[in-house]
């Protein structure tokens, strides 16, 4: 073995290659829907054949299922780790608020993809997606319920989606202002949003 190895490129792994295809997908879903991109398309993005993608997903269906049910699982496990990592209900949904911003502002070609291409998606893979975002809303329900004991629980359900089409709309109301001005707004926003829903009888 040699003191000094000679640099080398580094290699480009198979995740990394994933994560790029996904995002990649995801724009041009979002830009031109579901039916008007072809796997040619989406290879010409990244930079390969469309028929090398195949080594990575078996067709645009499998590439759709996957896109939407990571980001369903990732933020079902990010709200899972606040609740569990939080004791304080109101740092609680702040930290709940945070997380929604975050994918809000970060993700909105995921966002118009999820709105619009859902039925695209194949059964099976549905109900999985599905199932995962109602534990999701479960999450926040949860910590509203300390919060507003006195509150029924469809209320706060929905309260809660209400909140997310709010934060969700970020693919349409977030032209103007930056990411730094967008955040402190929505969060207010969101807030006010969930206090008129509790305190309304």
């Amino acid at each position: 073995m040699t003191t000094a190895p000679v640099p080398t490129r580094p290699t480009r792994n198979r995740g990394n290659r994933r994560g790029e295809i996904l995002a990649a997908a995801a724009r041009l879903f979002a830009a031109r829907g579901f039916h008007g991109v072809s796997i040619e398309d989406i290879g010409a993005a990244v930079g390969v054949s469309g028929p090398a993608l195949y080594r990575h997903f078996s067709g645009k269906d499998a590439l759709l299922s996957e896109m939407l049910l990571d980001v369903s699982s990732r933020l079902r496990e990010s709200a899972a780790a606040v609740v569990t990592s939080h004791p304080d209900p109101q740092e609680t949904l702040d930290a709940l608020l945070n997380v929604q911003i975050t994918f809000a502002l970060e993700q909105p070609a995921l966002i118009t993809v999820h709105d619009r291409e859902l039925g695209n998606v194949p059964e099976p893979e549905r109900r999985q997606i599905r199932r995962l975002q109602r534990l999701y809303v479960e999450e926040w329900v949860t910590v509203l319920a300390e919060l507003h004991p006195g509150c029924p629980a469809a209320r706060l359900r929905a309260a809660t989606h209400a909140v997310f089409g709010l934060l969700n709309s970020t693919p349409h109301s977030a032209g103007e202002l930056g990411a730094g001005d967008m955040r402190p707004l929505l969060h207010a926003m969101a807030r006010a949003a969930i206090a008129a829903a509790v305190s309304a009888r």
